[in-house]
């Protein structure tokens, strides 16, 4: 395998991707994805939407990139997508305070503080990595971009560090679009945002980048997959909760069916997505040898986890690294957005044998309203119609009176005697419940990158770019072997018959045929039409 000197040299060369803004000194974590890039991702997307929304009641949305502040204090990533910073004393440079301790092997210990960090950093003199003066100072970070909604700076609205939130926000109206069908699966592909510290990776560690993620909803009382006997022999290598606890870092390999039956992954949609996604991978040429899943420990999990597996691709140059995640979030996305928003986000549940629900109807009596509030009636009339039947019960059972502010800020208190109560009995086969949600999601630019690197070979002193055909850049590449009127015009006739026909085609007839075999080598052409 090749050097990553080696690697970013030609994907800059032949416009895969470069770093960002050169042209002003450049800005980590940013990066450019140039013509043949641009093109390598959209046929992994293809790729990716062929296999995962190929389901049935699997649909695809779009949401903005910014949400307002509330959906991300609701969602519980304003307290949790915080990291802790610290600063060289000298060269006055910030770290990632984790990602340092781990730099230096200082590994398995749980900080919960900024002064727990600042007594390790202290008691194990951890060094800046790049002067090797001494760090302190450490501090939370936000790891989200802030701005503004609107001209006033009261909005503050925040980019999002995934998609998913906006795949929950927008939960109901999808369900009904698709006709209150569970398991239902939404999918989103698209931006994200993460203000890192201080990312050195790269194109593995980006403040920019693209996701490709699916939130699949379903009965928590129905939970088995519809597909699991389709993959259920399909062997994954796995590493463990248990195993990693006890130290050991050799790999299980294991048949889907095993890792269901022995406890390993405990949900069998989680298991059905790690199957899928493997077999995705290996597609784009990244073999099963060269992947693993990683179980996360219950302290490196997301607040929102019940289990999670980081899936994981062996690179010569970074080592393993982390390109998809697969998280059962249980409901708990859907629960907080229910408790704080505007719209009821249940779904509904038919039952085969109907239950009888006892209700009280709450009405005003407008008896007792009218003669101790005989000038206030319609203003009082007008604010109950606020509330409905379940809130005006609820507030008189905890509080034992309903408040009103009239037009002159005078509080009135409505005890239960201005209220009349009817008991119901209703019959329904309908009960309302909040899905769960199993969560696969892949970062983009990661896997472009990691099918660059791992379908690079060199032959003598060439570099070939051994990529799948489905997902080359340019499909043909049509070349006259002479600069002569009759091999041009034999050469483009072919050169137009392809892209009549849906083929991408890079016609050249300059410099000799060596040269450009070599740039269509490490371009990734995978057929060469030489008119000869």
């Amino acid at each position: 395998m090749e050097s990553l000197d080696t690697i970013m040299s030609l994907a800059k060369r032949r416009g895969f991707f470069w770093n960002a803004y050169e042209l002003y000194g450049g800005v980590a974590g940013f990066l450019v994805w140039g013509p043949n890039g641009t093109v390598l991702k959209r046929r992994i997307i293809d790729n990716w939407r062929k296999t995962f929304l190929n389901l049935p009641n699997f649909t695809e949305i779009e949401t903005p990139i910014i949400a307002p502040e509330k959906v991300f204090s609701t969602s519980g990533h304003l307290n949790n997508f915080k990291d802790i910073m610290v600063k060289c004393k000298k060269c006055k440079k910030n770290f990632n305070a984790a990602k340092l301790l781990n730099q230096y092997k200082i590994t398995n210990i749980e900080i919960n503080s900024i002064s727990q960090m600042k007594s390790i950093l202290k008691k194990n003199d951890v060094p800046c990595p790049e002067c090797k003066s001494s760090t302190d100072n450490p501090s939370e970070f936000l790891t989200m971009f802030k701005t503004t909604i609107g001209p006033s700076s009261e909005r503050i609205g925040l980019t999002r560090p995934e998609t998913a939130q906006g795949m929950f926000t927008e939960f109901k109206n999808v369900y009904i679009s698709q006709r209150k069908k569970l398991p239902l699966g939404i999918a989103q592909i698209g931006k994200s945002m993460r203000n890192e510290i201080s990312p050195r990776q790269g194109p593995i560690r980006l403040r920019e980048f693209d996701m490709m993620e699916i939130e699949l909803f379903y009965d928590p009382l129905n939970a088995k997959c519809h597909f699991i006997k389709q993959i259920q022999d399909y062997e994954i290598n796995i590493l463990t909760e248990e195993k990693i606890q006890a130290g050991e870092e050799k790999l299980l390999t294991l048949k889907i069916k095993d890792a269901i039956n022995k406890g390993y992954v405990k949900n069998e949609w989680l298991a059905y997505f790690m199957a899928l996604s493997s077999d995705f991978f290996e597609t784009l040429g990244i073999q099963p040898c060269n992947q693993r899943f990683i179980e996360k420990l219950p302290e490196e999990r997301a607040h929102y986890s019940n289990q999670t597996f980081d899936q994981e691709i062996y690179l010569s140059s970074w080592g393993w690294i982390e390109v998809a995640g697969h998280a059962d979030r249980t409901n708990y996305d859907l629960t907080a957005h229910n408790n704080e928003g505007k719209i009821d986000l249940t779904a509904e549940r038919i039952l085969k044998n109907p239950k009888e629900k006892t209700i009280f109807k709450i009405q005003p009596n407008y008896t007792n309203i009218k003669n101790v509030y005989p000038d206030k009636i319609a203003y009082i009339l007008k604010n109950l119609n606020n509330y409905d039947n379940q809130t005006l019960s609820d507030i008189l059972k905890k509080d034992g009176f309903i408040a009103i502010t009239d037009s002159s800020n005078h509080k009135i208190k409505l005890t239960n005697k201005f209220f009349i109560k009817e008991k119901i009995v209703e019959k329904t086969n309908v009960e309302r419940f909040i899905p769960y949600v199993i969560e696969p999601s892949f970062g983009l630019d990661r896997i472009a990158y990691s099918i660059i690197e791992s379908c690079l070979i060199k032959k003598e002193d060439r570099l070939i770019l051994s990529i799948s055909p489905k997902l080359a850049p340019v499909h043909v590449g049509v070349f006259p072997i002479v600069s002569k009127s009759d091999f041009i015009k034999k050469a483009k006739k072919i050169k137009d018959l392809l892209i009549k026909n849906n083929f991408s085609v890079i016609y050249e007839e300059n410099e000799s045929i060596g040269k450009r075999y070599a740039r269509a080598d490490e371009i990734g052409i995978p057929i060469i039409i030489t008119i000869d």
